[in-house]
């Protein structure tokens, strides 16, 4: 958000109109359309002679290799706009990836950079940035110089009689000396007033131009949208296989420590009971009668392990009666309402049962709450969840907190998670999914 026109700090007694003028957000964006003269005059210098060089050296074959390295040059000159779109704006524009040739050797090079489309869009900024830098430069300068000496015009009017031989701004003229001026108080008042208006929407004009800027930097200078796709399925990649890892090392944790170690030990009181059998009958049931309790409670484990894995329920009944018998085993009473039509894709269907899980443990070991509810319905392309409860709040999702990790899984299949949860609560968390049905 730009801190130069955001909400009006608590304490402070001047609004945020009067503070504009002369904020320093202001300042640095009209540094920015002041300088944009000389980089843009640069950079269109440079295209131009790119270009023309290159394209009459091509009969010579050196036009090929003049015209790759003025594209490189180009994407030098990007880096410094985007550095400049940083520090001045705000606008923080991630650097293309570098040109790779398939091969060793400088003619690979040559046709790697000919054919990235991040060189030629670099190229395409130098020619359109030129015209709307020297308009939006010329504009906003005019604009607030204007306002400003229209503000000042009490103080310098005295000029006009003085050395113009005339008694103020001249609106209109016959050529014969008759017109109408700018002179009595109120006019002189109305004036002032009119400069004030000029001043205060300045910095309102210089954000609107600079946002054109935002743009063309972002767009023509910034990776393009399929790389940025990419680079995001790459990191949501990482973020899938590192859970399933998760997942698997929980599972096998699990096995080990539970009903294994269970079966184990039945495994050795049979055998006691076995031999035992013969000699002393009574204690050899005495031990069976153990070992079928083993049983049970191995059983037990082993489908509270399942239902951790994919839950039966959901594969037979969809997620309405899923969450219902989830939220069954809540520790606080929880309404559970599900308006789906039909259900979602499998993978999506999971995903969902799962975030509800997870979000109702958190309900129950950290909210402190009496009561909760969970909403599931579909919207358009989406499935959307929501978790409430009135419990003490203070959720989120920054790094380390359970809902980080859960958020990542759910970006990782170009879902999102909102948490609202202030202290004190009470605490909503909606989740949105891909539906895929």
């Amino acid at each position: 958000m730009d801190t130069a026109y955001a909400p009006q700090p608590r304490g402070s007694r001047v609004p945020v109109g009067l503070r504009a003028p002369f904020s320093g957000h202001t300042w640095r964006e009209y540094l920015y359309l002041f300088l944009s003269v000389p980089m843009s005059v640069l950079m269109f210098s440079y295209a131009i002679t790119v270009i023309s060089l290159g394209a009459g050296l091509l009969i010579t074959f050196l036009g090929i290799p003049v015209l790759a390295g003025g594209l490189a040059g180009s994407r030098a000159l990007g880096a410094v706009e985007r550095a400049r779109a940083r520090a001045l704006l705000g606008q923080d524009v991630a650097d293309p990836k570098p040109v790779r040739a398939a091969k060793p050797g400088l003619m690979s090079w040559v046709g790697a950079v000919l054919k990235s489309g991040v060189s030629w869009r670099h190229l395409l900024y130098s020619f359109l940035h030129f015209p709307w830098a020297l308009f939006s430069f010329i504009f906003s300068t005019t604009f607030w110089a204007v306002g400003w000496g229209l503000l000042a015009y009490p103080l310098w009017r005295w000029t006009f009689p003085d050395y113009l031989d005339q008694p103020g701004i001249q609106l209109w003229g016959n050529g014969y000396g008759n017109g109408v001026y700018l002179d009595t108080p109120l006019e002189i008042g109305i004036t002032s007033a009119v400069g004030l208006l000029l001043v205060m929407a300045g910095p309102w004009v210089i954000h609107g131009l600079t946002q054109v800027d935002r743009v063309m930097v972002h767009g023509l200078l910034g990776p393009s949208s399929l790389a940025t796709r990419v680079s995001e399925l790459e990191s949501d990649r990482g973020v899938v296989v590192d859970t399933a890892a998760a997942d698997l090392r929980r599972i096998e944790r699990d096995l080990h420590d539970g009903a294994q170690a269970r079966l184990v030990s039945l495994a050795m009181d049979l055998g006691l009971a076995k031999e035992k059998l013969a000699e002393d009958p009574g204690a050899a049931a005495k031990m069976v009668d153990e070992a079928h309790g083993e049983v049970k409670i191995a059983l037990q484990e082993l489908r509270d392990l399942a239902r951790g894995i994919h839950p039966a329920i959901l594969t037979d009944r969809g997620l309405g009666p899923a969450l219902s018998a989830l939220a069954a085993r809540c520790t606080v009473p929880v309404t559970v309402t599900v308006d789906l039509g039909r259900r979602p894709a499998a993978a999506i269907e999971g995903i969902a049962y799962f975030t509800v899980s997870e979000l109702l443990q958190n309900v129950s070991k950290h909210a402190r709450a009496t009561s909760a509810t969970v909403d599931v319905w579909h919207t358009a392309d989406r499935i959307m969840l929501l978790v409430r409860d009135d419990g003490r709040g203070g959720a989120t999702t920054e790094i380390g907190s359970g809902l980080a990790g859960l958020a990542e899984r759910l970006d990782s299949v170009d879902g999102l998670l909102l948490v609202d949860s202030p202290n004190g609560g009470p605490t909503s968390i909606t989740a949105e999914l891909p539906w895929r049905g």
